[in-house]
C-alpha cells in the first residue's frame, strides 16, 4: 500500500502569513472591526512563531485566547470562520447555551473537542485525497476498463487424461488464446482512448459498492463519552454488505476514484495527523459566552456556573479521549464571543477570565458601515443577488443612491426595533426584491435598475409602521 501520509508533524506548522496579510484577507469579506482583526492576526502569527521555537520552549508558550464582546451581527463569528478557512485550520463553532443544562439535557463540554477532531479528520482526508488523486484516478480507469472490456467468462473445460490432445492441437489452442488476448488488449486500448476523450460518459456500467452497516445507538445525557469508540467497535464486528449499482461512466469514475483514494490512505496515520493538527492549529469558537453568566437570585442559573467550571479545564489545558486518540487542549486557540447586553466579562469566573487575556470590543454598525457591507466585500449581498438573477437572464443594477437608501432603511430599522446588525440587510434586500425574484423566470432577458425611488416605493411603508416593521423586517 502506498504510504500516502508523511510524518504527522508536517501538518502542525501554521500558515506563515504575516498579521498585515491576514488582516488584508479578512478585509475582503468583513467590514470594519479593525481591533478584532488585529488581535486574531497576532494570535495566528504567534502560532507560527511558536512552531519555530525549540521543542522544550514550545511546551511553555500558551496561546493567547481571545474574548470578543459586541452586539449580534457585527462580524464576531465571521471573523473566526474566515480565519479558519484562511489558515486551513481545524475549526468548530459551539454555542455555550448547549451546555447550560448539564445534568438535565445539555451536552458534555468535552464534545467540542470531539467535534474538532472530526473536523480535522475531514480536512486531512481531503488533503490526502489530493495527494493520491493521480494514482487513484489511474486505478479507477483500470477498473472502468475491466467493466467495459470484461474478461472471458467461464472456467476452462476439464480434459480427460485418457483423451489428451496432441501436440499440434495444444499449439493451435495456445495460438487461439494468444490471438484472443491480443484482440482484447487492442480493444482495451481503444476503449481507454475513448474513455479519456469523454466519448463514453453516458454509457452505463455496473459494479459493487461496499456498504457499512451502521449500528443504531441509543444516546442520552452523559452517554456520549462513556465509550467514544463504541460505534467504531460495532462497525468492525458487523458484516459489510456489497450492493450492485448501475450508473453512468461519469458518475462511476468519481465513485471509483473515491474508493481507490480511500484504499491508498492509511487511517491510523490519518488519525495521528489529525490529532496533531487539532493540538497545534485547532480553533474552537465559543459563542454566547455571556449566556453562562449567572444572575443573582435565580436558582436555575446554577447550571450556568457549572458550565463555567466545566469549561475551565478544557480552556486551561487537559486531555480528552476521542475515538481517534487522545487530544491535548493546551495549545488549541479558544475564541469566546458574546453580546454582553445584560452582563460584563468581569462577571465570569475569575479563573475563566484569566484564560482569555485578550479582550476586544466590537462596535455597532453605522449607516456608513452598511453602505460598505453592501458594496465592498468580495461576495457582498448585492453581488450575490446580481449573480443569482443573471442565471435567469436579468441584469440587475444598483445605483449609489439605492445603496445609500438601503443602508439608511437597514440602520433605522435596527435603531427602532431589535438590533441584529448586518443580518438586517438580508431581510431588507429580500423584501426589496421579492416581486422581482418571483417574476424573474418569466421576464426573459432584461435589465432592471434599482434606484432610490424603487427602494422608497417598496420599503417606506413598512419602515414607517413600527409594528409592521417588527413583523416583516
Amino acid at each position: 500500500m502506498m504510504n500516502a501520509i508523511t510524518d504527522a508533524s508536517a501538518v502542525t506548522t501554521p500558515h506563515d502569513m504575516t498579521p498585515r496579510e491576514i488582516v488584508a484577507e479578512l478585509d475582503k469579506y468583513i467590514v470594519g472591526q479593525a481591533d478584532a482583526k488585529r488581535a486574531i492576526a497576532i494570535a495566528v502569527r504567534n502560532r507560527w512563531r511558536r512552531s519555530r521555537l525549540p521543542e522544550e520552549l514550545q511546551a511553555d508558550v500558551s496561546p493567547k485566547n481571545i474574548l470578543m464582546a459586541g452586539p449580534t451581527g457585527v462580524g464576531k463569528t465571521e471573523i473566526a470562520r474566515r480565519l479558519a478557512k484562511l489558515t486551513s485550520a481545524p475549526f468548530v463553532k459551539v454555542e455555550a447555551t448547549k451546555y447550560t443544562e448539564v445534568g438535565y439535557y445539555g451536552r458534555d463540554v468535552e464534545s467540542m473537542v470531539r467535534d474538532l477532531i472530526e473536523n480535522a479528520i475531514g480536512l486531512i482526508r481531503t488533503q490526502e485525497q489530493e495527494h493520491v488523486r493521480e494514482e487513484a484516478t489511474r486505478r479507477a480507469e483500470e477498473r472502468l476498463l475491466d467493466m467495459l472490456v470484461p474478461k472471458p467468462s467461464g472456467e476452462p473445460t476439464l480434459i480427460d487424461p485418457l483423451d489428451s490432445p496432441s501436440d499440434s492441437e495444444e499449439e493451435a489452442s495456445s495460438n487461439v488464446r494468444h490471438d484472443d488476448l491480443q484482440r482484447r488488449a487492442r480493444t482495451r486500448e481503444k476503449m481507454r482512448a475513448m474513455l479519456r476523450d469523454g466519448l463514453l460518459e453516458e454509457k452505463t456500467v455496473e459494479f459493487s459498492v461496499e456498504q457499512k452497516t451502521t449500528p443504531i445507538m441509543m444516546g442520552g445525557v452523559g452517554l456520549e463519552n462513556l465509550d467514544v469508540d463504541l460505534q467504531g467497535m460495532f462497525e468492525r464486528f458487523l458484516p459489510k454488505s456489497n450492493k450492485r449499482r448501475s450508473m453512468s461512466v461519469a458518475l462511476a469514475r468519481k465513485a471509483l476514484t473515491a474508493q481507490e483514494a480511500d484504499k491508498l490512505i492509511d487511517d491510523d496515520k490519518l488519525a495521528a495527523k489529525a490529532v496533531a493538527a487539532c493540538e497545534n492549529n485547532g480553533i474552537i469558537f465559543i459563542d454566547e459566552i455571556d449566556k453562562v453568566i449567572a444572575t443573582e437570585g435565580k436558582s436555575a442559573d446554577v447550571s450556568r456556573q457549572v458550565v463555567q467550571r466545566d469549561l475551565l479545564p478544557i480552556v486551561e489545558g487537559t486531555t480528552v479521549q476521542t475515538k481517534h486518540g487522545y487530544v491535548k487542549t493546551d495549545h488549541i486557540l479558544f475564541i469566546a464571543a458574546g453580546a454582553f447586553h445584560h452582563g460584563k466579562p468581569s462577571e465570569l469566573m475569575p479563573e475563566l477570565q484569566g484564560r482569555f487575556p485578550i479582550r476586544v470590543e466590537l462596535s455597532e454598525l453605522t449607516k456608513a458601515d452598511f453602505v460598505r457591507i453592501l458594496t465592498e466585500p468580495k461576495n457582498s449581498l448585492t453581488k450575490q443577488y446580481q449573480a443569482l438573477l443573471a442565471t435567469e437572464g436579468i441584469e440587475l443594477e444598483f445605483t449609489e443612491e439605492a445603496i445609500e437608501s438601503l443602508a439608511e432603511f437597514g440602520f433605522r430599522t435596527n435603531q427602532t426595533t431589535q438590533n441584529i446588525g448586518a443580518r438586517r440587510l438580508y431581510t431588507i434586500l429580500e423584501k426589496l426584491l421579492e416581486d422581482l425574484n418571483f417574476d424573474a423566470s418569466e421576464l426573459g432577458n432584461s435589465k432592471v435598475r434599482i434606484d432610490a425611488a424603487y427602494v422608497e416605493q417598496r420599503l417606506a411603508a413598512i419602515c414607517q409602521d413600527e409594528d409592521l416593521s417588527r413583523f416583516i423586517l
